[in-house]
Formats: structure tokens, C-alpha cells, sequence
């Protein structure tokens, strides 16, 4: 039977339509991409995202950052040891990692550095007991730290610095957290550690006599934090949005962080994401773990002819300490093959879009 009240039809129809067209994206209309993160600084930023409900990290929910972008950000958190074999047997779309561990996986997975969120800036650190004063007082001594691991790297790049021979000094592996309270508790043979943060200020705070012999600050910029996403997940429909939900996640909660208002209480956010440290810790880990807050600073970074310089230096002591069996082939734009990219270019969308 033809309709009686044929405009009263086509009225109802436009406003069913118009209430389904500005309803938010739903989660089940989207793609979906997960992101492996674990407790650090810059990482647990993306957790704090979380909490604070800028994203849901929860598979089949959005939230408002993930509906202006079109994807679902499903967060893994789990120890870093955890996310870097996730990440390198597929079981993630991208990971939190530094950019000496993301040499290995690159070469089985082709990787696209698509943020950097922070570098060491004295998080690393040489702590020694109070009888050590000269770096050479430590021939002869074993010095216990995390081996084939930024902390390893910390330890001889300063004795490059300090024009030493690595060879005269005994790098022992042990895991830092154990390291960190062989020390605190002055057990005999810890007189020097290499370990990073939270053990560092654990340790200066536990044991007042302990002191940094040296640490990251005479690096700078060589050990850099940063998110990696698998070249073929960007290449997936809703690859590039995702990759842009996760910068605007993490400078929008910068802001946060940056703003008088939500200054501490981020602070203290984080510091739950990352050891439970307090508010005054976590004032302390942001100076020795220097965040790149910003688009422009992430750019810079991305782009800078230093950080090629750096990943060079990097990939060759990576090879020479058999962390990887050969290094990738490293681009720094968005053209051509490369096993590792970085690629500034995923920021600049992001600003263009703010």
C-alpha cells in the first residue's frame, strides 16, 4: 500500500539520516591497531592518555581522539622485555622502544619511526661508592649493569669520551634492578653500577654515600625513546590514522603536562604509570629524562642530520657488541626501501590537521 503521508515519509527519513551521519565514528566501523607500551617516562604517557580518557585503550572503544581520527588504539602494556617480542613476532602494530633496540626487529620487520618521545638527559647513569673517585679506579673491578642494552652503550661511549680503552674495564651482566640493591644494601663487589631510572634515584636516595661517576647528560641526544610502527600496518587502511591518533595523543597530554592547572596532578599520573614515584621524584625524572613535548622538537629530531650521525655511531656499536647481526638500512624520509625509517613526515599531517 503506497505511503498516505508521503512528505511526512521523506521528513523521516532525512532525520534518521541526519542522526546517523553526526553520530561519533563507532568503534566497530573502524580499524583497529594496537600499541605495546610499558612503564617509562615518555611511554606511560599513553596510559595516562588513557586514564584521563583523551583515548580509550580498550579494544572496541573510542575515545575522542580516536573518533576524530577514525581508529581504534587498542594499549598492550606489559614489562619492556614483553613489548619487544611482541613486537617482533607481529602480535602489535607498534611499540614504545629506544633507538638502539629497534635496529634488531627492523631487520625482520620493516619499522617507520613515526615519534620520538624523549632522550636520556642523566636517566642513565654510572653510580659508584664514595672510595671511587677516577673512572680509572674502576680496572680491575666488574661493573654490573644490563649488557647489550643502553646501559652498556652509556658505559663505553663515556669511556670513549674519557679517552679509555673498553677493553680494560669488566662490563658484567646482571639485571638492573638486582644490580640497584646489591649496591643500596653495599654488598661486597658493587662499588660501580650502570643502571637508568627509577633505579638511579633509588639508589642516591637509598644510599647516601653512592655518587654518579657519569652518566647520559655527556650524550645527549644519543639514547632517544620513541614509538615504532610496522611499515606494513601503515600501509593498512587506517595505517597512517592511526599513527596520527598516537602523536596527538601524546602531545595532547604534553599539554597537560605543560599547563600550570594540570601540571602536577600529570605529574602524579605519571609517576603511578612508572614505579609509583611521587610528585617530587617525578619533578626530578622529567629533567633527567627530557621529554620532546612539542611537534616542532619531534621534527627536529626526525630530521636533524646529528640524529643521523647518532643512529650511524648506534648501528655500528650494535654490530660490534653482536646485539644484531648486520644493520638495517636506515632512511630518514618517506622515500625509497628501508628496513628503518624515520619519517617526520606523520607529525607534519598532524599539524596540518590541529
Amino acid at each position: 500500500m503506497r505511503d498516505k503521508f508521503p512528505g511526512l515519509w521523506v521528513m523521516a527519513v532525512g532525520i534518521v539520516m541526519g542522526l546517523f551521519l553526526t553520530q561519533p565514528v563507532g568503534a566497530e566501523e573502524v580499524p583497529s591497531f594496537s600499541l605495546a607500551w610499558s612503564e617509562y617516562p615518555s611511554w606511560s604517557v599513553f596510559g595516562v592518555a588513557d586514564q584521563v580518557n583523551l583515548i580509550d585503550g580498550k579494544k572496541g572503544k573510542l575515545g575522542p581522539i580516536e573518533q576524530k581520527w577514525g581508529v581504534d588504539i587498542v594499549l598492550k602494556e606489559a614489562d619492556y622485555d614483553a613489548c619487544l617480542v611482541m613486537y617482533g613476532s607481529g602480535q602489535c602494530d607498534a611499540v614504545c622502544i629506544t633507538n638502539m633496540d629497534v635496529l634488531n626487529p627492523s631487520l625482520t620487520r620493516p619499522s617507520t619511526v613515526v615519534l620520538p618521545t624523549s632522550t636520556s638527559h642523566g636517566a642513565d647513569a654510572c653510580l659508584v661508592s664514595s672510595g671511587i673517585s677516577d673512572v680509572k679506579q674502576l680496572r680491575g673491578k666488574k661493573v654490573y649493569g644490563l649488557a647489550k642494552t643502553v646501559s652498556e652503550y652509556c658505559f663505553v661511549r663515556n669511556l670513549e669520551l674519557l679517552g679509555e680503552k673498553e677493553s680494560d674495564y669488566a662490563f658484567t651482566n646482571m639485571d638492573p634492578a638486582a644490580a640497584a640493591v646489591a649496591m643500596q644494601q653495599k654488598k661486597k663487589g658493587f662499588d660501580a653500577i650502570v643502571v637508568w631510572n627509577p633505579f638511579v634515584l633509588e639508589t642516591l636516595n637509598k644510599r647516601k654515600d653512592a655518587r654518579i661517576l657519569f652518566d647520559s647528560t655527556r650524550i645527549p641526544g644519543e639514547i632517544i625513546d620513541l614509538v615504532a610502527v610496522a611499515q606494513a600496518s601503515l600501509a593498512k587502511p587506517g595505517g597512517e590514522a592511526f599513527a596520527h591518533a598516537i602523536i596527538d595523543a601524546f602531545y595532547a597530554l604534553n599539554r597537560r603536562m605543560q599547563a600550570p592547572a594540570t601540571r602536577a596532578d600529570t605529574l602524579i599520573a605519571l609517576g603511578e604509570k612508572f614505579s609509583n614515584l611521587n610528585l617530587q621524584s617525578m619533578r626530578e625524572v622529567v629533567k633527567q629524562t627530557r621529554f620532546y613535548a612539542t611537534p616542532e622538537t619531534g621534527i627536529q629530531v626526525l630530521t636533524a642530520p646529528q640524529t643521523q650521525q647518532i643512529m650511524e655511531r648506534v648501528a655500528k656499536f650494535c654490530v660490534t657488541h653482536e646485539i644484531v647481526k648486520h644493520a638495517p638500512t636506515i632512511a630518514y624520509d618517506s622515500t625509497g626501501e628501508a628496513m628503518l625509517r624515520f619519517d617526520a613526515g606523520y607529525i607534519q599531517k598532524h599539524m596540518a590537521r590541529k
